[in-house]
């Protein structure tokens, strides 16, 4: 069940709730993040470069980029997995870096690199991390019936994880990540290893939780996720944010027909050499 006791995405739970709690400003903020590696045959290594972005309030925020562009490192410096050398992160106004756990708090984290606990059935596990988000037995069993039967993983239910398929896998991933009903959602590739069916699921949840209020970054390869989804793209290319708009105005300012044709225009010939 969502706040006031509607249930998510439902018309009881209007976009407004969140200017309610006095998030007028932007939920998801980086003010000129940098982040630098030592490596021991390259010397220093920027994998991100003074990045800046803000993301609204029911706004659905991508952020595009190559394997090795910054992607995935700004994401985990968003979710306190990671220090940036300068610079600030902000989470609901909080910065991430001077109070983690109460940043923490507030977001949903989904990453690729976030295993589940083989042992552990799909609804134990879902179970599991609602608790370890505070929610109590029942608030935890009731959150993951509803998601669970949202996400078609119900027959799979008593199944162990390390049986499931990889898009159940997946599926009970995106669960678990929402759980506890965060404010902030930070999802890198989210559809990874779902059919059609599912993936399309997932899209239609995420579009609800943004009508909800919520604010959302949607990482991902697949451009027309992004055009389809997104309110606004930032592209990252070897670590610096070299554009944000719209679909639209990236599509114009590139002069191309969709996001795959503007996406290779922005990263030049990399795409090429690939």
């Amino acid at each position: 069940m969502g706040e006031g006791g509607g249930p998510r995405g439902s018309a009881d739970f209007p976009i407004d709730h969140i200017a309610r709690r006095g998030y007028y400003a932007a939920m998801i903020e980086t003010r000129n993040i940098t982040k630098v590696f030592e490596d021991k045959k390259r010397g220093q290594v920027v994998a991100v470069n003074g990045v800046s972005f803000k993301v609204m309030p029911g706004e659905i925020f991508g952020l595009l980029g190559l394997n090795g562009a910054g992607k995935t490192t700004t994401l985990r410096m968003l979710a306190g997995l990671m220090k940036p050398n300068s610079g600030q992160a902000y989470l609901c106004g909080i910065d991430v870096a001077k109070e983690p756990e109460k940043a923490k708090a507030k977001l949903g984290f989904l990453t690729g690199s976030t295993g589940l606990y083989g042992r552990l059935k799909a609804r134990e596990m879902i179970e599991y991390f609602g608790k370890l988000h505070g929610l109590d037995s029942k608030q935890a069993s009731v959150q993951t019936e509803q998601l669970m039967e949202m996400f078609n993983l119900t027959e799979f239910a008593e199944t162990r994880c390390d049986k499931l398929s990889t898009g159940n896998k997946q599926k009970v991933s995106v669960a678990r990540t929402m759980i506890h009903d965060p404010e902030v959602l930070i999802l890198d590739e989210p559809t990874v290893g779902l059919d059609v069916i599912a993936s399309r699921t997932v899209v239609q949840f995420i579009n609800s939780e943004k009508c909800r209020g919520k604010a959302i970054i949607f990482s991902t390869h697949v451009m027309h996720e992004a055009e389809k989804l997104c309110d606004r793209i930032g592209v990252i290319h070897r670590g610096n944010l070299i554009a944000i708009g719209t679909p639209a105005e990236l599509e114009e300012r590139t002069g191309a027909v969709d996001m795959d044709d503007a996406f290779v225009e922005l990263v030049g010939h990399d795409v090429a050499q690939r």
